[in-house]
């Protein structure tokens, strides 16, 4: 049985917040007395406070201090947690092949895609089409890097209709060929907040 909180539970929305490394990290750093922890997940935390002995500038400054920044703004709210859909999506679930990005999405959301679409090109200095792709494009990395499967069955798994397809975008967006990169794999890894 959960304690009720004595304190008000406020909600954050935190821009750069892409992994489960960031929900253990923000989970042993939040975990201080005067701090009670409701939820984390990836772009939200849900907390209440004993202003006797924290405060909610002392959170904010943590926060900065390890590259996250909490989002004010509704419509970047929103943004953000279509970035985190999409890395949701792509990074942290068995990639369906069959689901389109923008079925997902609009079904997520519960807008029309081309809506979702230009409000992310409104605040993001790229289209959601592309940031979709160069989450996709760190996916094939790793999936290479792993070698448990052919590229055939990555190229399947990520949903190109061809090998030939995803080698072309690889290289577009690399510079590399995938053959050059399963050769010297440690190329050009990106940690997810940086992609974009």
């Amino acid at each position: 049985m959960k304690n009720t909180p004595t304190f008000p539970a406020r909600t954050i929305h935190v821009k750069n917040m892409t992994s489960n490394c960031c929900i253990h990290l923000l989970r042993k750093e939040l975990t201080v007395d005067g701090i009670q922890i409701h939820e984390i997940k990836l772009g939200t935390l849900v907390l209440s406070i004993d202003p006797k002995k924290a405060s909610w500038k002392k959170i904010e400054a943590m926060l900065e201090g390890y590259g996250f920044e909490i989002i004010k703004n509704k419509e970047k709210m929103l943004v953000e947690q279509i970035k985190q859909a999409v890395i949701e999506l792509v990074h942290h679930s068995t990639y369906n092949a069959m689901v389109r990005n923008s079925d997902y999405l609009v079904e997520r959301f519960g807008m029309s895609y081309p809506y979702i679409s230009s409000l992310f090109s409104k605040h993001e200095s790229t289209t959601l089409e592309k940031f979709t792709i160069l989450q996709k494009i760190e996916k094939v990395k790793e999936l290479i890097e792993y070698a448990d499967l052919t590229l055939s069955e990555i190229a399947y798994m990520m949903g190109y209709s061809s090998v030939q397809y995803l080698s072309t975008q690889f290289k577009t967006i690399t510079g590399i060929s995938v053959t050059d990169y399963k050769a010297n794999p440690a190329i050009e890894r990106k940690s997810l907040d940086a992609i974009g």
